[in-house]
């Protein structure tokens, strides 16, 4: 089980891999070893994740996120297969993380009076400047 919280963990058997080839540095390496890796996890058929979690993953994954719920994450930075393994699945299970953690609710403020006046006071100002701007009453 690849643990995410105290919680909640997922079953390595939800997550998907396959491997590619990178672009970049390797040399002649790069042309025919496939060491970028492809995770696909699907968030929205997964067993291990509550309601809440999921809604807010499927909102933080953006673009990375299929029209199926399929997570889709893919890791190229390092030169070997293993490493780029463990960075896909770490990438996986900051983004759960973050989920994982209700955002914090808003708490309600008003502007203090100094910044009221501040503002009423640039109001004025801006307002000045726009009269001496207008052009000057017509006598007919």
């Amino acid at each position: 089980m690849i643990r995410i919280t105290a919680t909640i963990a997922i079953d390595p058997e939800e997550i998907e891999e396959s491997f590619l080839r990178a672009s970049g540095p390797g040399g002649q390496n790069v042309n025919k070893v496939e060491t970028a890796v492809q995770l696909r996890f699907d968030l929205r058929q997964s067993p291990s994740l509550p309601e809440a979690v999921r809604r807010r993953a499927e909102r933080l994954a953006g673009r990375r996120l299929t029209k199926e719920g399929v997570l889709v994450i893919t890791a190229a930075r390092f030169r070997s297969q293993e490493r780029n393994r463990e960075d896909a699945r770490a990438r996986l299970v900051a983004l759960l993380q973050k989920a994982a953690t209700p955002p914090r609710p808003r708490k309600a403020t008003k502007p203090t009076r100094a910044a009221r006046e501040q503002r009423m006071k640039d109001k004025a100002q801006r307002g000045s400047l726009k009269r001496t701007r207008r052009a000057p009453p017509r006598e007919d």
